[in-house]
């Protein structure tokens, strides 16, 4: 029986689900991919911006709890904190850079004064503001390959993005320059693929199970645990990087409103369960607004 692991269409999804596609067939299951439109999809090609970004999830999840799909791939940073009843992240493979990017300058410090920087993230807004008050921040929606051609029309003079995004798509810029997490820290889940099942689905689960990275899945844990804790859905300004160290995990953090207001930052490292780290990493931003 074939294991159907369901994607939304952009060019994106498809290349991650190929590569959990690929990685299933190595493991000696048959795989069909199954494209789904979402509910995400539909309101940002009619111009809408969605204010959840769960809805980039929901079909998908609709598609499992019916069993029209088995599996379902996700960036891990568009899933809701709270999954569906009866769903849950089987597996996480290895972790992509979770770092942003920023395309058109070698640095911040080269931006020139008044810069326009393109970015549909409030995350990456406030933080770009925080280190350069005098860049002008341009709104800029639509897949990878859209955001770019803003960027070489010069509709924008910079722009940031997702590194993992751009590897994945196997996009190389010489116009490309990480920016430190300490500068730009990531959204909880940046960089990570999460594979959704169903929860009591064992032969799914074993399935999946070939395709899990235990230190991935243990950070991608304590990043939506901080994320639960914050009260925040996948458009907050809200960034969570866990790393693994001698001591054990290492998460930076950081909050703000809608607006910039009350920004913190903070630093943490424990050995407890990562789900408890990215809690305390979640009181300590609190703490410190």
């Amino acid at each position: 029986m074939p294991v159907v692991l369901a994607t939304r269409r952009s060019p994106l999804a498809r290349a991650q689900a190929a590569l959990v596609a690929a990685a299933l067939r190595a493991a000696g299951h048959d795989v069909r991919v199954l494209g789904m439109t979402t509910s995400g999809d539909r309101a940002s090609a009619s111009g809408a911006r969605p204010d959840d970004k769960g809805l980039f999830a929901k079909e998908l999840e609709l598609a499992l709890l019916d069993g029209t799909a088995d599996l379902a791939v996700h960036s891990a940073k568009d899933l809701p904190a709270e999954l569906p009843d009866g769903l849950a992240i089987v597996a996480v493979p290895p972790r992509a850079d979770p770092r942003d990017v920023l395309l058109g300058a070698a640095s911040l410090a080269d931006l020139a004064e008044g810069a326009r920087v393109g970015t549909g993230s409030p995350r990456r807004a406030i933080q770009l503001r925080m280190a350069r008050p005098d860049v002008r921040i341009a709104e800029v929606r639509g897949n990878v390959g859209t955001r770019l051609r803003r960027l070489d029309e010069g509709v924008v003079d910079a722009l940031v993005l997702a590194a993992a995004g751009l590897a994945r798509l196997g996009v190389e810029r010489e116009d490309a320059w990480p920016l430190p997490p300490e500068l730009s820290t990531p959204a909880p889940g940046q960089g990570f693929l999460a594979i959704e099942g169903r929860a009591a689905d064992a032969r799914l689960a074993a399935a999946a199970a070939a395709l899990d990275d235990p230190s991935a899945h243990a950070c991608l844990r304590a990043e939506r645990a901080a994320l639960g804790a914050l009260g925040g859905d996948c458009r907050a300004p809200i960034g969570a990087l866990c790393e693994h160290g001698p001591g054990g995990l290492m998460m930076i953090g950081f909050r703000s409103d809608q607006h910039g207001d009350g920004a913190a930052r903070a630093r943490v490292q424990g050995k407890e369960d990562p789900a408890d780290l990215g809690r305390r990493l979640a009181d300590a931003l609190l703490h410190a607004a």
